[in-house]
């Protein structure tokens, strides 16, 4: 029975511990998996409750983290290598760069037969400046040697690292896109937006838009805050956003929405069961423009809630926010990077504007604000886009598939 030893940064909301969980779990029985991952960041929503729903039991290693310290990554390196040669693996799969630097080195010293090395993203703009950006792209070029296969999870992601960064050649990268089990987002919606829309005293005129993702700088929310300005003051209806999410950039961002005369109330605490109501069935928040939501797990039950979801990323591999939201038939507004060309159909479930193009996003946020027939329409085309495209049946298979070639 081959086996996989499969390393992962750390298990924090997003595609990468979806990726990782739904592998983990659905393999074919031919395979046995183990997986290992990093201590999850003190300002981040953990997500070991994706893990524990599907009886996934992970491997922690707390010197695994995602910021670079030598001698923190020295005892990672090791710890994996003691890994190594107790599950004698037959490949070893790696996801997201420091998972992929220090599993990489540790597999090819001690002469693992393939190593898998799956791109969520990359660093390689808008991240560094341009001496660490250059240093970052030459140790990938390294580890892409000692690599048996690499995996993009996009056409376009193939593409920055083949043709625009020279990571590797053409021959060595599989595209093999994300999967999830999407079908929550389809289910009971109704109750779902009610439930969103009472809570945070959402009035049945008023159109919300919701931005979902970590509060950190290339996520760039900067831009979705001036959007929100711009449309808020020249539109005739009346609007409310939801940034959901948290990070290191709260504290600023929320100083920034003081700085465009917004108004701002930080949203209830969401406790897995439901959220807290106010009194006397009153909203638990009073009603802002931009609400500060934190992390809510049930991204499902915000999704059916508002009416348009938004992305000003300055750097994207494959968002799962946009995914999620055309599973809900939810309108996107989004910047056109990374692999969101790929994720979309640009011009029927989203409307896309170049980065920092601050009036094309807002031009376009207008439109589907004030046109309620244009969301319907474009809403409605989202769940047949990616219902099967990025199902996790269809990245199991995909994976099992390339291990099988890879082993033979």
């Amino acid at each position: 029975m081959p086996r996989i030893l499969r390393i992962i940064n750390r298990f924090n909301l997003g595609g990468p511990t979806h990726n990782a969980a739904y592998l983990t779990r659905y393999l074919p029985g031919d395979f046995e998996t183990l997986l290992v991952g990093g201590s999850q960041e003190a300002s981040e929503e953990g997500s070991h409750h994706i893990l524990e729903s599907l009886g996934v039991e992970p491997v922690i290693l707390p010197e695994l983290q995602r910021e670079v310290a030598p001698w923190r990554d020295r005892g990672a390196y090791r710890r994996i290598k003691k890994l190594i040669k107790d599950f004698k693996p037959d490949i070893v799969h790696t996801h997201a760069a420091k998972a992929g630097a220090v599993g990489r080195m540790a597999a090819a010293d001690l002469g693992v037969k393939a190593i898998v090395h799956t791109f969520h993203g990359h660093v390689f703009h808008s991240y560094f400046g341009p001496l660490r950006t250059a240093l970052y792209k030459n140790i990938e070029r390294y580890l892409a040697k000692r690599s048996t296969r690499i995996i993009a999870i996009s056409d376009k992601q193939k593409e920055e690292l083949v043709d625009e960064h020279r990571i590797c050649d053409e021959q060595k990268v599989s595209v093999i896109p994300l999967g999830f089990d999407l079908s929550r987002f389809q289910d009971d919606q109704a109750r779902k937006r009610a439930l969103f829309r009472k809570v945070y005293g959402i009035a049945d005129d008023e159109v919300a838009i919701g931005i979902v993702g970590r509060l950190v700088p290339i996520k760039n929310h900067d831009l979705f805050l001036d959007v929100i300005s711009r449309v808020s003051r020249s539109t005739g209806r009346r609007i409310r956003a939801f940034v959901v999410g948290d990070g290191e950039e709260r504290e600023r961002l929320q100083e920034r929405v003081n700085e465009l005369g917004l108004s701002q109330v930080s949203g209830p605490y969401f406790n897995g069961h439901g959220f807290g109501h106010g009194v006397n069935g009153k909203p638990a928040v009073t009603s802002a423009t931009i609400t500060f939501t934190s992390w809510i797990k049930e991204v499902d039950i915000v999704n059916a809630g508002v009416d348009i979801i938004m992305l000003t990323s300055l750097n994207e591999g494959t968002p799962v926010s946009l995914i999620e939201a055309q599973a809900s038939n939810k309108p996107i507004v989004s910047t056109r990077v990374g692999g969101i060309e790929n994720v979309v159909l640009p011009g029927r479930t989203a409307l896309l504007s170049e980065s920092g193009d601050a009036d094309g996003l807002a031009a376009q946020l207008t439109s589907l604000v004030e046109n309620d027939a244009q969301r319907r329409v474009m809403g409605d085309g989202g769940w047949a886009h990616v219902r099967d495209r990025y199902h996790y049946s269809r990245l199991v298979e995909d994976t099992a598939q390339l291990y099988r070639s890879l082993l033979s």
